[in-house]
């Protein structure tokens, strides 16, 4: 086996909340990869780590043998400052056993030193790619065709996701530039479009008071208060694609839509929403065959949905709507981040909202998915939709529950989260 070149990466973790930098984002500097001189095939990497606030850190190590176009070689077998609760500092080691990962593979290699402290205010974490099996474990889903079948391998690169759900005080700041741009119109249906066009992005709060966002004529407010930390509902695919491109250009990154027929182009590093094999990767939150992000049984402890005696893996002591939540007038979803998080530090990846995915949704798509990064059906009429929400029950917030709605549909029930490429 050769010894491994270097490539030296540095990851600024997205910070932005506003226009105002919230926390500062940790830096990997001064990156070496060694192999040993013997014949154990173990490599030495070494970095520091830096974080202006003293957090601890999530630490990765990703590898390429083709240069640096893709980077999926696996990095199973590791140890050392490597994971959660990385302190910062001088000096950091990670040891790669290369020949058990890479059995009877020379060439030469890249790797990159990713960190993540989990405090931006937008709370973008880092989510190690890998292969996993996609799918139902379990063959809940009795209907025939079974769209969560065949479960099946895939490779998905890794990529930073929103922590949280997109919350109505943050879509309110989207449109509000957007208003201030000329890009969006209030028309008499009370619904937002992008201006001059039929592309819905969301419902005010005078046209169904399910939303929560009002609209005076001039600028757009939360109505009624306390919802603010609420994730963002009647919200479209096209206004959730139309907030994703928003976000990438306050960051100066490439736009992954189309700003005029909004056509997701995967090739774009800038915001967008998670392909669906990232979603349950994400979901997932490195377990193996679970059921829902922590486990195989769900209770209202857990997530904010719809429980009842239908399934046995709901062994919640309380039933239908969630206690806490389901008072007022509906939605009743729950502020962001109210349960813990799954493995990835990802919030309501069962529950509160159904979130919008990029791809189109096909029933059979799984039948004919590529290994590496699937980007989904390239037509259809329904677009991908993950999660599960407050008014829906357990079945429907396993990770593996797959569903679709029309790309201008709005339902109290569904929102959103962006994801952001590491390149």
């Amino acid at each position: 086996m050769k010894r491994f070149t270097v490539l030296f990466s540095v990851l600024l973790v997205a910070v932005w909340s506003g226009t105002v930098l919230a926390n500062s984002a940790p830096v990997v500097s001064n990156v070496s990869a060694n192999q040993r001189g013997d014949d154990s095939k173990l490599v030495d990497i070494r970095y520091n780590l830096a974080d202006a606030d003293g957090d601890s850190c999530t630490v990765w190590v990703v590898a390429s043998n083709d240069g640096g176009v893709t980077w999926r070689v696996p990095i199973v077998t590791v140890w050392g400052h490597i994971g959660g609760g990385i302190a910062p500092g001088l000096n950091k080691q990670v040891v790669w056993d290369a020949g058990a990962d890479m059995a009877g593979v020379v060439g030469d290699f890249k790797v990159r030193v990713y960190a993540d402290d989990g405090n931006s205010a937008d709370g973008l974490v880092l989510i190690p790619g890998g292969e996993y099996q996609m799918g139902d474990y379990f063959n809940d889903y009795t209907s025939s065709p079974n769209p969560e079948k065949p479960q099946h391998w895939v490779f998905v690169d890794a990529f930073m996701m929103s922590r949280y759900e997109v919350t109505n005080q943050q879509y309110v700041e989207f449109l509000n530039n957007a208003f201030s741009a000329n890009l969006i119109e209030v028309k008499t249906d009370n619904i937002v479009y992008k201006k001059t066009t039929a592309y819905a992005y969301c419902a005010t709060y005078d046209a169904t008071h399910e939303s929560r966002i009002g609209f005076t004529g001039s600028r757009f407010l939360l109505v009624p208060s306390g919802k603010a930390n609420h994730p963002v509902v009647q919200v479209t695919w096209y206004g959730a694609a139309a907030y994703c491109n928003w976000r990438s250009e306050q960051l100066g990154k490439e736009l992954c839509y189309n700003p005029t027929a909004f056509t997701p182009d995967l090739s774009k590093h800038g915001f967008r929403l998670a392909t669906e094999a990232e979603w349950e990767l994400a979901a997932r939150g490195g377990l193996v065959n679970k059921r829902f992000p922590w486990g195989d049984t769900i209770t209202h402890s857990q997530a904010n949905y719809y429980s009842s005696t239908s399934y046995t893996y709901d062994v919640s002591p309380t039933r239908g709507y969630h206690p806490t939540y389901a008072v007022g007038d509906m939605p009743y979803t729950a502020p962001v981040g109210s349960f813990s998080a799954n493995g990835y530090g990802l919030y309501d990846m069962a529950g509160n909202v159904w979130e919008w995915c990029n791809d189109w949704w096909q029933s059979d798509y799984y039948g004919s998915s590529p290994y590496y990064n699937p980007p989904g059906a390239t037509s259809g009429t329904y677009r991908v939709l993950r999660g599960g929400s407050w008014y829906y029950g357990a079945f429907l917030c396993r990770v593996a529950y797959r569903s679709g709605y029309t790309p201008d549909g709005r339902y109290d029930f569904i929102g959103f989260r962006c994801v952001l490429d590491l390149n």
